[in-house]
């Protein structure tokens, strides 16, 4: 047993640790030579308004067509929309993610970047010394919080103030060759950071602008090569839906937890046969639509279940493990194309009436993606699927097929063929329905997960805990030693070997 000194020092370890429970890691930023990035352009104040402010007090019927065709992008870099934010406004493109929901841009130059936006230059920015962190499948960044003024030259009418993360720090998330300088957070409130009380975007527009509570999405860029120019069209339409994006019913499906757009997977079918799977399977831990994801992700079970049945159903046997983990491209000659040799992959949700259900079918140009190449006399292919740990993720591939419509104002989300889903003058996506549900659970959603509001209040309740075991440990040291100190130090072997790995 150790005794003096040496008791001091355990007992401030073990304070120490209990603190580390936090467990925050910094980013890994490694300084890069930045040239030829500039702050985003300005224009110039609206003539008669010498602030530059423009509010937004009625803005009249919405015109749902002028917001057509205003996203630029594609599936493998993501889809963008162009905002004027500040006074005088500065221009950017603002990736638009469904799975997240943090409004953020650049604010300090970047080496994968041409723009920024430079706070000091809004005289309507509104700091708040506010430090967010928002960390993502892939990538992560770092910003100061803030207030400012934003437009929508091709959106709802008017400027309106809303919350803004300018970027300080960021890791893996800008990437070489994209056109985009920050993302656009569509999900509900409570994943915004720092915490939920942060208003997001789209709420502060609702409120401002007196929109309905719903906005919809068109991604065109199906059968169209993942790294080609990136200036696929699409379109986000902020407060309705518009008739002319769409061919065909429009199916519901509850959202049934409003955090992420969660839904619930009832059945999979890759060519005609339904998977032989619990349901709750496609829902582990969640089932969500999310426009900022490329792929369309399964977890494991689901995702070696799929690529069993496509390989049973396809005419080509003699693909090796590297294309279905997304390490290589399947080549064929040029002129030549392989939709043939793959199967539909259909996905059954659960409709509005909780004894239906219908499919969403994705033809294989949706899930086989052309992908550029040197050579000219090869068509490339990558798979468009991919393996998750934590959630089946409906990405853009899939969204690419769909018109889908985010009522949140009803808790559902609605998808319908999307007008643009055609390659070679053929439909590449389709819905059917209804479908009975009774040969599945009435709930294939058969737990909750940890949410991570839940998890920040466990990790406060543990820091609390932490810091009282550390207060009882500084008073104990401060008490009076009552060793007899005529009594020798004894160091035996053992407490010398626990000394030395304290080290």
């Amino acid at each position: 047993m150790m005794k003096g000194p040496l008791q001091a020092l355990t007992l401030l370890l073990l304070g120490a640790a209990c603190l580390a429970k936090k467990l925050t890691f910094p980013l890994s930023i490694s300084a890069a030579q930045v040239r030829n990035v500039v702050p985003a352009t300005q224009k110039p104040q609206v003539e008669g308004d010498p602030m530059g402010l423009s509010f937004a007090s009625d803005p009249g019927q919405i015109d749902f067509l002028a917001m057509v065709d205003n996203l630029e992008g594609d599936s493998g870099r993501g889809y963008y929309l162009e905002l004027l934010i500040g006074t005088p406004p500065q221009t950017l493109n603002i990736l638009v993610d469904t799975g997240s929901s943090n409004f953020a841009v650049a604010g300090s130059p970047n080496p994968d970047i041409t723009t920024f936006f430079n706070s000091s230059r809004s005289i309507s920015y509104q700091p708040l010394d506010i430090d967010v962190t928002v960390r993502y499948t892939q990538g992560s960044w770092t910003g100061l919080l803030g207030k400012d003024l934003i437009s929508l030259p091709q959106g709802v009418n008017g400027s309106y103030l809303v919350n803004i993360a300018s970027i300080y720090e960021s890791e893996n998330f800008f990437m070489p060759s994209i056109n985009w300088q920050g993302i656009l957070g569509l999900a509900y409130n409570t994943l915004a950071k720092p915490s939920s009380s942060v208003e997001t975007f789209f709420d502060s527009l609702v409120s401002q602008a007196d929109i309905s509570d719903i906005f919809s999405m068109q991604m065109c860029g199906a059968g169209l090569p993942i790294t080609g120019t990136g200036r696929n069209v699409g379109s986000l339409v902020m407060g309705g839906i518009e008739e002319h994006l769409y061919k065909g019913d429009i199916w519901y499906t509850p959202i049934t937890e409003e955090w992420y757009y969660q839904v619930e997977i009832l059945k999979f079918e890759v060519g005609n046969v339904i998977l032989n799977l619990n349901c709750v399977e496609y829902n582990s831990d969640k089932a969500i639509v999310d426009s900022g994801t490329t792929l369309l992700r399964l977890p494991d079970k689901v995702f070696s279940a799929v690529v069993e049945a496509i390989l049973q159903t396809s005419l080509i046997q003699n693909f090796n493990d590297d294309f279905w983990n997304g390490l290589q491209l399947a080549c064929w000659d040029s002129g030549e194309d392989p939709w043939a040799y793959f199967p539909d992959i259909s996905i059954y949700l659960r409709d509005m009436n909780a004894s239906k259900s219908f499919r969403i079918t994705l033809k294989p140009q949706l899930y086989i993606q052309p992908a550029v190449t040197i050579r000219e006399s090869l068509n490339c292919f990558r798979f468009g699927i991919s393996q998750s740990t934590n959630a089946l993720v409906l990405g853009a591939i899939v969204m690419e097929g769909f018109y889908v419509i985010f009522d949140r104002a009803e808790k559902r989300v609605g998808f319908a063929v999307s007008s643009c889903a055609e390659v070679d003058g053929m439909t590449v996506s389709s819905i059917s329905g209804p479908f009975s549900t009774q040969d599945v659970s009435s709930n294939c959603i058969s737990r909750n997960p940890l949410r991570e509001p839940i998890m920040w209040i466990i990790s406060y309740a543990l820091m609390t805990f932490c810091g009282i075991i550390l207060l009882v440990l500084v008073i104990l040291l401060l008490l009076p030693n009552r060793r007899n100190r005529d009594d020798p130090e004894v160091v035996n072997d053992e407490s010398s070997l626990v000394r030395h790995r304290w080290k």
